[in-house]
C-alpha cells in the first residue's frame, strides 16, 4: 500500500481545463478589443478626412484670392489707362477753350444779326453776297471745330461711364477678396488649432530659432543649424530624407516593371503627409506663391556688383502667400534684414526661401502642401532689404530656391500659365 501511494504521488498532474465562464470572459474581452480597434480606425480615418477637407479648403481659398488679386490688378491697370485718357481729353478741351468761345460767339452774332435775304431786301445784294462769301469761308472751319469738340465730349462721357463700371467691378472684387480673407483666416486658425496642444514647446522653439537667426552668418548656415539644433526641424529633415528614399525605391520599382512615372496630377491628394513626387520631377508644375508682378528676376544685376539670387515680386498689401511646393518647414521667424523668413525643405537637398512677409502662420516641422497659404504680406511700411534696394513702396516678396546650399534659378519650376501672369 505504501509503494502504491508513493507511485500515485509521483504520477504526472494534468492541467485543469479552463471553465466555460473563463472562455466566455476571454471572448468578450477579445470582442471589446476588436470594437475599440475599429473605433480608433474610424476616428483616424475621420481625422484624415477632416485634414484633407481643411487642406483642400485652404488651397482652394488661397488660389481664389490670388485669382481675385490678379483681376483687381488688371482692373487697376485699365483704370489707370482710362484716367490717363480722361486727363488727355480734359487737357485737349482746356487747350481749345478759346476756339470753343470763338465758335459760340460767332454763332451768337449770326443769331442776332443774320445776313440779309435777297428776296426780302434785293437792294442790299452786295451785302448779302459779302455775307455769303464770309460764311462760306468760315463755316467749314467752324463745323470742323464743332465736330471735333462734340467727338471729344462724347468720348469723355463714354470714358466716364467705363471708369464708373470699372470702379464698381473693383469694389465687388475687393469685397470678395475681403470675404475670402476672413474665410482664409478662419481656416488657418482651424488648422493651427490642431497644433496648439504643443504651444509651450513651440514658444521654446521660436526662442531658440531667434537665437539661431542671430548667430547664423548666411542662409546655408541657418538651414544647417536649424536642422541640427531645432528638434522639429531635425524631425522634418529626417522625414524628408525618408520620403526621398521611398520615392527612389518607388521609381526603381516602376522602372524595373517598365512603367513610366506620371506626374501630371501630383497635388490632388490633399491628405498626403509627404510629397507625391520628387522636387526634380515638379519642374513646370509649381504655382507661384503670390499674385503680383516680378520686379527683379534671378540673375539680374543687384546694383552692388553682384547678381540677384532669387525673385522679387511686388504684391498687394495683406496678400496671402502660399507654399510653392510640398515640404517641411525648416525655419520660421525673423532673420536679419529679410523680415519674416520661411524656409521649406522640399526634399532631395532642395530648399525654398520666402522672405518679406509680415506674419507666418505655420510652425517649424509642419508639413505643408503646394498652394497652401502659409503667410501674409504687410502693407509695405516695414522695409526689408529687397524693398529698400528696389526703392519700392509696395510690399515685396523675395523667393529663392536653393540646392545643396547654393541658390539656383527657380524659373524652370514655375507653371507656364502662372509665370505669364506676373510678367510685366
Amino acid at each position: 500500500m505504501a509503494v502504491l501511494a508513493a507511485l500515485l504521488c509521483c504520477a504526472p498532474v494534468h492541467a485543469q481545463a479552463p471553465s466555460p465562464d473563463r472562455l466566455r470572459s476571454v471572448e468578450t474581452d477579445l470582442r471589446a478589443a476588436e470594437d475599440r480597434r475599429r473605433l480608433l480606425e474610424a476616428e483616424m480615418e475621420a481625422i484624415r478626412s477632416d485634414r484633407a477637407r481643411l487642406n483642400a479648403a485652404l488651397i482652394e481659398t488661397g488660389a481664389k484670392m490670388r485669382q481675385t488679386e490678379a483681376r483687381m490688378i488688371e482692373i487697376e491697370k485699365r483704370l489707370d489707362v482710362a484716367n490717363g485718357s480722361e486727363e488727355a481729353i480734359r487737357a485737349s478741351l482746356a487747350s481749345r477753350r478759346d476756339v470753343l468761345a470763338t465758335v459760340l460767339a460767332a454763332l451768337q452774332r449770326m443769331g442776332r444779326r443774320p445776313p440779309p435775304a435777297l428776296l426780302a431786301s434785293p437792294e442790299d445784294a452786295l451785302r448779302a453776297v459779302r455775307a455769303s462769301m464770309l460764311l462760306g469761308a468760315v463755316l467749314p472751319e467752324i463745323r470742323g471745330e464743332a465736330q471735333a469738340l462734340a467727338s471729344d465730349l462724347n468720348d469723355l462721357v463714354v470714358l466716364r461711364r467705363s471708369i464708373a463700371l470699372e470702379k464698381d467691378k473693383l469694389d465687388a472684387e475687393a469685397l470678395a477678396f475681403s470675404r475670402d480673407g476672413e474665410r482664409l483666416a478662419g481656416l488657418v486658425d482651424a488648422r493651427q488649432g490642431a497644433l496648439r496642444e504643443a504651444e509651450q514647446r513651440l514658444v521654446e522653439q521660436r526662442r531658440h530659432a531667434a537665437e539661431l537667426a542671430k548667430q547664423a552668418i548666411d542662409l546655408k548656415e541657418l538651414i544647417a543649424r536649424s536642422e541640427a539644433e531645432l528638434a522639429p526641424a531635425g524631425r522634418a529633415a529626417e522625414e524628408a530624407r525618408a520620403s526621398d528614399e521611398a520615392q527612389r525605391k518607388a521609381s526603381d520599382a516602376a522602372q524595373a516593371k517598365g512603367q513610366s512615372r506620371v506626374a501630371a496630377l501630383p497635388f490632388n491628394d490633399t491628405a498626403r503627409l509627404a510629397p507625391k513626387i520628387a522636387f526634380t520631377d515638379a519642374r513646370g508644375l509649381l504655382p507661384l506663391p503670390v499674385a503680383g508682378r516680378i520686379i527683379k528676376g534671378f540673375g539680374a544685376p543687384d546694383g552692388i556688383g553682384g547678381v540677384e539670387k532669387g525673385l522679387s515680386i511686388g504684391t498687394r498689401p495683406s496678400a496671402p502667400v502660399a507654399a510653392p511646393s510640398d515640404g517641411w518647414v525648416a525655419f520660421s521667424g525673423p532673420y536679419r534684414t529679410y523680415g519674416q523668413l520661411l524656409i521649406i525643405n522640399a526634399g532631395g537637398g532642395y530648399y525654398i526661401v520666402l522672405a518679406g512677409m509680415e506674419r507666418i502662420s505655420v510652425e517649424v516641422g509642419q508639413f505643408v502642401l503646394a498652394g497652401e497659404p502659409v503667410a501674409t504680406m504687410g502693407d509695405g511700411s516695414i522695409k526689408t532689404a529687397s524693398a529698400l534696394a528696389l526703392g519700392a513702396a509696395q510690399p515685396i516678396l523675395y523667393v529663392e530656391f536653393r540646392k545643396d546650399g547654393a541658390a539656383i534659378d527657380p524659373g524652370p519650376w514655375w507653371a507656364k500659365a502662372e509665370l505669364e501672369k506676373v510678367r510685366g
